[in-house]
């Protein structure tokens, strides 16, 4: 037999499975997609946004998607048309025409890119701006506390019956005055602090719990007592990390009452998996109640907030006031 008669034998099993693997391919496919909820689709799976702030952020996510998928449609289409139309069965060419030092050609694939770069960076660097600026006054101020392997919360607040002064608390000595500024007057405090074995008692999820009240600004304010962490609720699609001697902040909204998922985004050591947390949005009156609930229970204060700020982040704090 002759080897184009062998090779034409060889061929013939593969196109007989051919429609066989595109069949199992199909039904695999779509049996899939009937157990996902197309209604989510929108958000290129981004959680449902649950603050004032997160649609922003959404925003910018599906705005680089549609800017992936236009280049990528371009490139592929000009992949596909080279491929079609300069083929060698078509031309009958041996080697075709060889262009070199095109300059026009050449600026065109240097600026595009430049061009994308700048765009994606500057609709970046607005939203992370509005993202980052803080109110005058907050509402309601947390100081998220993170720690080898579990997370604290100081709730920063005027309850009634407790005493105290967050802007002299020695236990607060590692936030700037920045941020002290604004806590508010005589405000003796409650925390909350969680070790790795904390569940919450309403759905037994991992971890303590962090309550928030619906509707009303929340400003975060992260510290750490050991390594870097990464605070990261999920469904307000922002995450922020969380530096030894060094504080970050920022504000959100919410909009939505129900029990999220927290957990912290930086590798930080042999047990980071197991820095999980819960936070709980309720109403007005319920956050207030159960401020009320943490006093009665002795939890009164502040936890240490973490470690003392190094030099080069208190420089960068004079230079910002």
């Amino acid at each position: 037999m002759s080897p184009n008669g062998s090779d034409r034998s060889s061929r013939r099993p593969m196109r007989r499975k051919l429609p066989q693997v595109l069949t199992a391919g199909l039904i695999l496919a779509t049996a899939t997609g009937c157990s996902y909820n197309w209604e989510d689709f929108p958000r290129l799976g981004m959680p449902t946004p649950v603050t004032e702030e997160a649609p922003r952020i959404l925003s910018l996510w599906q705005g680089s998607w549609a800017a992936a998928l236009i280049v990528g449609v371009l490139v592929w289409g000009l992949i596909l048309w080279s491929v079609i139309f300069h083929r060698r069965s078509r031309t009958k060419v041996e080697v075709p025409p060889q262009t070199r030092y095109n300059m026009p050609i050449e600026a065109l694939y240097t600026v595009v890119p430049l061009v994308i770069v700048s765009v994606l960076f500057y609709f970046t660097a607005r939203d992370e701006s509005k993202l980052l600026t803080l109110s005058d006054k907050p509402t309601h101020t947390v100081n998220v506390v993170g720690y080898q392997w579990s997370w604290g919360f100081n709730y920063v607040e005027d309850v009634p019956g407790v005493q105290g002064d967050a802007k002299k608390d020695k236990d607060l000595g590692a936030i700037p005055d920045k941020f002290k500024k604004d806590f508010p007057e005589n405000a003796g405090g409650v925390y909350d602090a969680g070790i790795p074995g904390t569940r919450n008692p309403q759905n037994g999820n991992p971890g303590p719990t962090l309550w928030l009240p619906k509707g009303e600004k929340v400003r975060f304010v992260l510290t750490s007592r050991d390594v870097i962490h990464s605070f990261w609720v999920v469904p307000f699609l922002m995450k922020q990390d969380v530096i030894p001697g060094h504080t970050n902040s920022f504000e959100v909204t919410p909009t939505r009452e129900g029990t999220f998922m927290g957990k912290c985004a930086e590798l930080c050591g042999v047990d980071h998996s197991r820095m999980l947390f819960n936070v709980k949005v309720v109403s007005p009156e319920r956050y207030q109640q159960h401020l009320k609930e943490l006093a009665e229970k002795g939890q009164t204060g502040y936890i240490p907030s973490g470690i003392e700020q190094t030099d080069p982040a208190r420089n960068a704090e004079k230079n910002t006031l």
